[in-house]
């Protein structure tokens, strides 16, 4: 454990596979008994240079060594980010706790891969550092994803269902007294692929999806791919390679108008999401992540959902992500549970990410003190 009370000072980092950049918040965790709260002391989205945007797009074509050699970078890259945010706000975190950047996430064949070595960000900031999040659950046959539902039981319980609008839409809740968490759907992930094209990073608003028109085809072909056939509640993850796979192909055949596959896209997310929720009793829906901005995204969701949406404050939308990882760190330092069984479909519930350490801690002290060891 890090600290001898229950008072933790954390800095999250968080990259989504939206490449809209890396989320960094400093945030404050304190435990009265069994009861969680938290603080986003911080928070800041720093955009990726085109340069790396290239590099984390294309990084799954690489040889051995261009990826190896980009892992490092990427890392040092983060620590450097680590060292500004702490001098621009002046602050003394325990550690820094850090999601990486995926480039793989293939569970069923036990490979997930989140770049940014742990090592190269605590020799750049000099603090501990805990990351790698998601391989040992994967090792124990699990998908490694969703991981955020451990963070809404024990921060955000007061909502029924917690839903996040990032590079793909997830959900968590609690059933029978466990935590239920799932994939939905793609959703940023595809849309701002689509405004690309375009040379805009997203559609601002959802402001071009409004002005287009559904395509009934392609929302049915879209509705009828085999993962939203999967049981409902089930562990299940989706990754790029899903996307590139199955969603960039469809939308290639059928060679419509940016603004007609993305008015689609928006019925198809929120149909999916309808899907997923409306067969449980009617509740209070949180809803983070960069979708909620979309404001049209956000009123088909209102339109096909039953559930009474709560939309909280900006930092909560912004770095909900970046607050949770933060999270998970702390509970791996007090070697507490950070990933749920019953939401990744692992053999067991486990301890996920790895520490390093730049500097020793002090010894405790044993009838010799620690300067002289």
């Amino acid at each position: 454990m890090i600290n001898t009370n229950a008072h933790y000072s954390v800095i999250g980092l968080m990259s989504g596979t939206s490449l809209d950049g890396v989320d960094i918040a400093f945030c404050r965790f304190f435990k009265d008994k069994s009861k969680w709260t938290y603080e986003i002391v911080h928070g800041e989205t720093i955009s990726y240079t085109d340069s790396w945007k290239q590099i984390l797009l294309n990084l799954e074509k690489a040889d051995a060594l261009t990826f190896q050699q980009t892992h490092v970078d990427y890392g040092i890259y983060l620590g450097t980010l680590v060292s500004y945010f702490i001098k621009k706000y002046d602050l003394k975190p325990d550690f820094v706790s850090s999601h990486g950047h995926t480039i793989f996430h293939q569970p069923e064949k036990k490979i997930t891969v989140q770049i940014g070595a742990g090592s190269a960000i605590a020799a750049e900031c000099n603090l501990p550092v805990v990351y790698d999040f998601r391989s040992l659950d994967v090792a124990l046959g699990g998908q490694g994803a969703p991981l955020v539902p451990v963070g809404d039981k024990l921060l955000f319980s007061e909502f029924d269902f917690c839903l996040n609008l990032g590079g793909f839409a997830n959900v968590s809740y609690q059933h029978n007294d466990q935590r239920i968490a799932f994939d939905i759907s793609p959703v940023n992930i595809v849309m701002n692929s689509i405004c690309a094209k375009l040379g805009k990073e997203y559609d601002n608003g959802g402001e071009l999806a409004r002005t287009g028109t559904i395509h009934e085809a392609l929302l049915q072909e879209l509705n009828e791919l085999p993962f939203y056939k999967l049981p409902l509640d089930s562990p299940k993850s989706l990754g790029k390679e899903w996307v590139v796979k199955n969603i960039d192909s469809l939308l290639k055949k059928n060679n419509l108008s940016e603004a007609d596959v993305l008015r689609t896209f928006c019925e198809h997310a929120a149909m999916q999401i309808a899907k997923a929720l409306n067969n449980k009793p009617v509740g209070s829906l949180l809803v983070t992540g960069g979708g909620v901005y979309n404001s049209f995204l956000m009123e088909k969701i209102k339109y096909h959902v039953v559930h009474q949406l709560a939309i909280p404050d900006k930092d909560t939308i912004e770095f909900k992500e970046a607050l949770i990882f933060a999270f998970l760190g702390v509970l791996r330092m007090c070697n507490e549970v950070n990933c749920l069984k019953s939401v990744t479909g692992a053999k067991r519930d486990n301890i996920g990410g790895a520490v390093v350490h730049p500097t020793p801690p002090l010894p405790k002290e044993r009838g010799v003190s620690a300067q002289k060891i």
